[in-house]
Formats: structure tokens, sequence, C-alpha cells
């Protein structure tokens, strides 16, 4: 059957998002990871038969987390697990491998997402022979050869949105925007949503209003966002007003997201045993790019742009649109390409207000997108992220009520 060949999303949950120093912070993510796996298992028991755990993580301690969380969480050692790390995106890149493990048929059953911990990231050093040595270490890896600076990531965002005219007033719309939809969709995606610890809600979520975002200091002095651009990219004479804030940008934060994908092959084998299963929806397709690096943020615009030349589909075919929104230059840039879009644009928040813990925030992504196209009724959502370095990641869902019965 044409079904079998096909890439569904059995379920997931993730965990309350927490700040750095919050909820979590005394939690490995190895060990929230585990407890979150353990509640998926109470929900989907065949979860638990699982051929692989493949999770993404960008700032652990290094070697093979997901082994660790697998075996923590009671998975037979026989099961293999691996941790990917393509920075923010990585429990896309995560899903994406996946995706592409059950498609060839290499796999039937796997557990695709990730973990972060920030509170718990660990201060490394380089070695003595090392240029970049420096006594006190280092928490932030090299991104792109042209810079090691720590502030990689913000000053991408400070320079894109220089690079495209994106003003301070235009960004702080988006925090506003972001935590008033988030404080009003608690419910929506509680059924996505595990308790762990204690945690009862995501942190990250506050009173967000308009004289409150235009009262946060910005991130960068005039002079520091002007030297942020090479001089062939730089006007004749003009004056750098700095935009990034911390409301129009990104905090740091724990936590953890799983889905279970499925092959139509299995669907087909436990429906044949009286065990049918009802998917949430189809993966239709997944995507990864790059962009350059000095404008990372761009990686979430052109990962959508691939995603729908693939699958021959236009945004107005899409009902939910979940990108990571780590820095509001990302939905300004996008509202500026698709106003027509907007309706259907985040419209439970985004990381702004959610936050945005690595190595999770893909699958967060995806959650997310599943209970909005169940409350919508809409059939399509496409979620994109962009990783540090200049990469992108994402996907297309389709929800199953429209695919399968």
């Amino acid at each position: 059957m044409e079904s079998e060949n096909q890439v569904f999303i059995l379920g997931g949950l993730r965990s309350h998002i927490g700040l750095t120093g919050g909820q979590f912070s005394h939690i490995r993510p190895e060990e929230l990871g585990a407890a979150l796996l353990r509640a998926i298992f109470a929900i989907w028991p065949e979860a638990s038969k699982a051929e692989e755990l493949i999770g993404g993580n960008a700032v652990g301690s290094g070697g093979n987390i997901m082994r660790l969380t697998a075996l923590l969480a009671g998975l037979p050692p026989s099961m293999p697990a691996l941790t990917v790390d393509m920075q923010c995106a990585s429990a896309a890149a995560s899903i994406a491998i996946g995706y592409a493990k059950i498609k060839s048929g290499l796999a039937d059953l796997l557990l695709c997402g990730g973990v972060e911990s920030t509170s718990l990231q660990p201060r490394r050093i380089y070695q003595p022979a090392d240029p970049r040595y420096t006594p006190e270490g280092y928490m932030v890896a090299q991104f792109s050869p042209d810079t090691a600076s720590p502030r990689a990531m913000l000053e991408g965002a400070e320079r894109t949105a220089q690079h495209y005219g994106v003003g301070r007033e235009e960004l702080d719309t988006w925090p506003v925007r972001s935590h008033q939809l988030a404080a009003a969709s608690v419910s929506l995606l509680a059924p996505c949503v595990a308790s762990l610890f204690g945690s009862c809600r995501d942190e990250g979520i506050r009173r967000m209003t308009p004289a409150l975002a235009r009262r946060m200091p910005t991130l960068f002095t005039a002079e520091e966002t002007g030297n942020l651009l090479a001089a062939e990219e730089k006007g004749e004479g003009k004056a750098w007003t700095p935009t990034l804030t911390a409301a129009n940008s990104c905090l740091t934060h724990d936590g953890a997201a799983f889905v279970i994908l499925v092959s139509g092959r299995l669907l087909e084998k436990w429906k044949g045993e009286g065990n049918a299963k009802r998917p949430w929806a189809r993966l239709v397709n997944v995507a990864e790019t790059g962009v350059n690096p000095r404008y990372s943020p761009l990686g979430a615009l052109k990962t959508g742009d691939i995603l729908l030349a693939k699958t021959r589909l236009s945004y107005a075919d899409v009902d939910v649109f979940e990108y990571n929104e780590a820095f509001a230059v990302i939905s300004a840039l996008f509202a500026r390409e698709h106003p027509d879009c907007l309706s259907r644009y985040l419209t439970a928040g985004g990381a702004l207000a959610y936050g945005h813990p690595y190595g999770a925030s893909g699958a967060i992504l995806c959650l997310h997108a599943l209970m909005r196209l169940r409350q919508e009724g809409g059939r399509y959502g496409l979620c994109s992220i962009a990783g540090a370095g200049g990469t992108g990641g994402g996907f297309l869902l389709e929800r199953c009520q429209d695919v399968c019965s």
C-alpha cells in the first residue's frame, strides 16, 4: 500500500520550559529527557519499543547525551541512541534523520527530539597550543571562521536588522504579541506538555506591554552596532541605531521535547493485529539549508521557501506557521515577505515568550503546530528554525484527519 512508505507522528510531549537558573536549574539534561520519555511511555507504551532514540543537544557536557537519556529512561541497552548537534536546529535535524530512516525502510519506530540545560552549561577550555586559548575558558562554541565572539548569534540578529532596515519599533511589536498569545494558549498546548520535577508553567511567559518593551535597554551601543557591518555593507554617513533588547531577543532556557515517528508499514501491521493506532500527523517532507553565517536568522526564512518548493505548495496552502522566534527580526522579515499569512503565523505565540532550549526547540515547534492544527482544523503546518553558524532546518506536517482513516 502507498501509505506503508509514509512517515507519521504518533504523538509526543514536551516539558515546561524553564529559564536559566529557574525550575530545572539543578536537573541534568539527560535526567529531564529521561523523565519526559517515561511520561511519553505512560501514554504511548509502544514507544518504549522504539528502535532508536535520536535527539539534539547544543550546550551539554559532550559525549552521547542521548545514550545517557535512554538508559536513565529505562530503555534496553540494546537500543542505540544518537546525539545530534546542529545547534538551534538540532531537534529539527533529529526529526529529519528519523524521517529519512523510516522513509528508506531502515526503521519503523523512532523517538526524535532533544534536550537542553543552559542552567548547567559547562565552561570549557581550549588547549594552550590553540590560538583561541584563554585561562578563563569559554562557554559559547565558535560558529563561523570569521569570528569567535560569544555574542555571535546576537550580532547576527542585529546585523540582519540593520541590513534590512528593521527598526526598534517594528521589532518590539513581536514580543508583545508573542507573550499575549502565549498567555492565552496555555489550555491549547496542555495536551502536549508534561509536568516534570514539580514544574507547573513555562517560566518565560510574562506580562509584556508596549511600554515595557520600549523601556528595555539595547544590547549593543551605537558604535558596536556600526562595527558589526563590513565596510562594503555600510551606507555612506549612515547613523547606526541599535535595535536588539532582552524583549525582542530570546533569553536562555532549559527544556526537552520528543515526538514518536512511526512508519505506515508498522501502522498497517498494528491494524492487522487488532491494535490500530491513529497518528496525529503525517510528516510530509523535511529540509535543511545554509545561509551566510553573518545573517544567521535568515536560515528559518530560507528553509520555509525550500520546503514549499519541494512539496509544490504555496504559502497560501499552509494553515499553521511555526517559525522559531529566537529573534523578533525573523518574524518581522516573515511579515514583510508574507503579510497575507500573519493570521496563521505563531497564533499561540512564539519563542520570544515560551523560550528557546536550543537542542529541543525543533520538536517544540512540531508539537505546537500539531496542537494548533487540531484546534483550528487546518491541514498543513510548516515548522522552520534557524541555527547558529548560518543553518536552517524544518519540516512540513499534514494533520492526520486529512490523510488516513
